[in-house]
């Protein structure tokens, strides 16, 4: 579980609760439950999110940034090397590819040492495969992201909208009967949409998509870990070069202790 980005989102709830308390007197929090502004603003959105993006992908990415969140599953770079290593010796040993694959959970290493059993792509160009795949990966990853982030402008367009047509139904009606007394009611309540369309964007969806590129790059690291070691690998390497060389991606508290695996 990401504890710190959990306690992130609680504390913006929190300052956003602490804000409508001391602004809102306790007879007025009705006014937040304005349906047709919820409707405008998040079926709005979710429109505008169909047509840019694919739905299901839109579901896709979600789990994705939960899985991060709430399981805490970021790439591990540590236990990627770990593996390399673990496979490098047992290449060294003349293992079968076959019983190597099975010393990782990782897709795209298993990927790559799936190609290298196969034999097809050999030398530079096999590696020129697996860097091209692993840029393109990181290309799409990061156009999700940034679509996503992307959609953060529509809750506040339709947050505004439905005050647009909040004011046009307040001002038709300025000749009935006390008026004047509900303008200031009902120009809280037109305003509560673009609140709501506010709070939309800079609270859920730009945090996300944020998280999503962030995810993107994680990802983008560990497969140039994975392409190096391969390359190292089919040198048959030793494999605590392989580790020393590997760490070299990462900053020093990231790096793998190659004498604990050694050991």
């Amino acid at each position: 579980m990401n504890f710190f980005s959990i306690l992130g989102f609680f504390f913006i709830l929190a300052v956003m609760f602490g804000g409508v308390v001391t602004t809102i007197s306790a007879k007025e929090y009705h006014l937040f439950a304005d349906l047709p502004a919820i409707f405008l603003v998040v079926g709005g959105t979710a429109g505008a999110a169909a047509i840019t993006m694919q739905i299901n992908r839109v579901g896709r990415l979600l789990k994705v940034f939960f899985n991060r969140l709430l399981r805490g599953k970021r790439v591990e770079y540590s236990n990627i090397i770990k593996d390399l290593m673990i496979i490098a010796e047992a290449y060294r040993r003349g293992d079968s590819i076959a019983t190597v694959i099975e010393k990782t959970n990782d897709h795209f290493l298993k990927e790559g040492l799936q190609m290298i059993d196969d034999n097809i792509l050999k030398g530079e160009e096999l590696f020129e495969v697996l860097e091209s795949r692993a840029a393109h990966m990181f290309t799409h990853y990061n156009e999700e992201a940034t679509k996503f982030k992307n959609l953060g402008k529509y809750p506040p367009a339709f947050g505004l909208m439905a005050t647009v047509l909040g004011m046009i139904a307040l001002l038709s009606n300025l000749g009935g009967a006390d008026a004047m007394k509900m303008v200031g009611p009902a120009m809280g309540m037109c305003l509560v949409a673009t609140f709501m369309g506010i709070v939309l964007a800079n609270v859920v969806i730009l945090p996300i998509g944020d998280s999503l590129a962030d995810n993107a790059k994680e990802i983008n690291l560990k497969n140039q870990i994975i392409v190096e070691g391969l390359y190292l690998i089919s040198e048959k390497t030793n494999p605590i070069i392989v580790a020393e060389k590997l760490n070299s991606f990462l900053l020093p508290s990231d790096r793998l202790n190659w004498k604990d695996v050694a050991a």
